[in-house]
């Protein structure tokens, strides 16, 4: 497993909460907060659209 600086949670109305972070090397993760070990992975810019999505109301249903 690669050593994740993860950045503080975003946390949307309700309960969920998410949490997106980098390794050494410039590759972007994305987890629920709490299950930091469980992640997807894709570039930081693919990762940062999907959260103003989220934020946006437009993509709540997949937290």
């Amino acid at each position: 497993m690669p050593h994740i600086a993860w950045e503080d949670a975003f946390c949307g109305e309700a309960a969920n909460c998410f949490r997106i972070g980098t390794d050494s090397v410039g590759n972007a993760y994305i987890a629920v907060r709490g299950a930091e070990d469980h992640y997807v992975t894709d570039s930081r810019e693919a990762l940062r659209d999907l959260i103003r999505e989220i934020k946006a109301g437009k993509a709540d249903h997949l937290l």
